[in-house]
């Protein structure tokens, strides 16, 4: 039942292919617009001309769902808090869905369901127009419904902060209402890889997506446009996590490549909304925990980690102009997946919601 053409190799081709159709869209558009207009660099600045990091807080922030949209200029900073809530509900192999009784078949355990609650946290700061610092760290509330071949039926549950991400932004074109940035970001693990709970075989260590951390340092690149016309705003952004090296308990996570574009519209100075579509691939599991058993639930097969997923997601936003609350940015994103093809058994994923406040001084 196992799809295992899915090869290691064919993962990281199929990556570097999402990669560098990824840069060829941001290229593309970059390209549009040095057709069409002079193009300056960013890190002028002399008087009569608006620094791309005034011109994205003022003016184009993506929709919630986005990290790393903007740049500010010299002396400026931003505090964020985002709540997530992701949804998974059912198995899928490819992009067939698999009930409980055909995953038993293979595996003593099915997961059933998976919810997990994310909370970010995250600042970001100007030294100068030359760069903007930007500093974020999650903390995770999560569990996963099981059913057993026995059928028996149980839970288990983890509650802890994720790996912190520091990246530094760089901006890179920038004329009129377009702009492009580098992102490089650094991936630091502090999250947990040792996570345990009950299950039937006792108090035992937890499958791979019950961690909160990936135990290794990864390199996360990545380059941004964003544009906007009077009331209408746009971007795209391709972004890459790549794993260096070797966890503790002796596995890597698969790399992951990530793609989307967004367009929007600002009805007022308060209030915008926002479409935006995204894809993700990500790798199978390098490796394996000793501490797991890949016969007993597909959760702990590190062969059958990797995925692709396409999501749409609907954004609005309301913003404080001319008000006591100038400078606040709240805003919402529901998520839904369109695609999944997953190396499976794997939980598909159902929906997601994601709200956040930002401040800009």
């Amino acid at each position: 039942m196992r799809r295992r053409d899915l090869t290691f190799v064919r993962r990281i081709s199929t990556i570097a292919t999402t990669l560098v159709a990824s840069v060829a869209v941001v290229l593309f558009l970059c390209g549009f617009l040095l057709l069409s207009i002079p193009v300056t660099v960013c890190a002028q600045t002399g008087h009569g001309h608006h620094s791309v990091g005034q011109h994205h807080s003022e003016h184009a922030l993506a929709p919630i769902g986005v990290m790393g949209d903007h740049v500010h200029a010299a002396g400026s900073w931003m505090l964020s808090y985002r709540y997530m809530f992701m949804a998974m509900d059912g198995n899928r192999e490819g992009t067939h869905s698999l009930s409980p009784d055909e995953v038993l078949e293979d595996f003593m355990v099915s997961p059933t369901k998976m919810s997990r609650q994310m909370h970010m946290l995250g600042a970001m700061w100007a030294p100068s127009n030359l760069a903007t610092l930007s500093v974020m760290i999650p903390y995770f509330d999560q569990e996963m419904e099981h059913v057993t071949r026995m059928g028996g039926a149980f839970t288990t549950e983890t509650k802890g902060f994720g790996d912190l991400r520091a990246t530094v932004l760089f901006p890179l074109i920038g004329q009129g209402h377009h702009s492009t940035h580098f992102n490089f970001g650094l991936s630091i693990p502090i999250g947990s890889i040792d996570e345990k709970g009950q299950t039937p075989a006792g108090y035992a260590q937890l499958p791979y997506p019950m961690q909160t951390g990936t135990g290794t340092f990864d390199i996360v690149p990545g380059v941004t446009y964003t544009g906007h016309e009077a009331d209408w705003f746009w971007g795209a952004q391709a972004r890459g996590t790549f794993r260096l090296g070797e966890n503790d308990n002796e596995y890597t996570l698969g790399n992951v490549a990530d793609l989307t574009a967004w367009s929007g519209y600002r009805w007022s100075e308060m209030f915008g909304n926002s479409l935006r579509v995204e894809l993700q691939d990500w790798g199978r599991v390098d490796g394996a925990d000793p501490n797991l058993n890949p016969m007993m639930v597909p959760t702990a097969d590190p062969a059958i980690r990797a995925g692709t997923r396409v999501d749409i997601a609907l954004g609005m936003e309301l913003r404080g102009a001319g008000t006591t609350l100038e400078g606040h940015r709240l805003a919402l994103e529901f998520v839904l997946p369109i695609h999944q093809d997953l190396d499976g058994p794997q939980l598909e994923s159902d929906a997601m919601l994601t709200a956040g406040w930002q401040k800009i001084w």
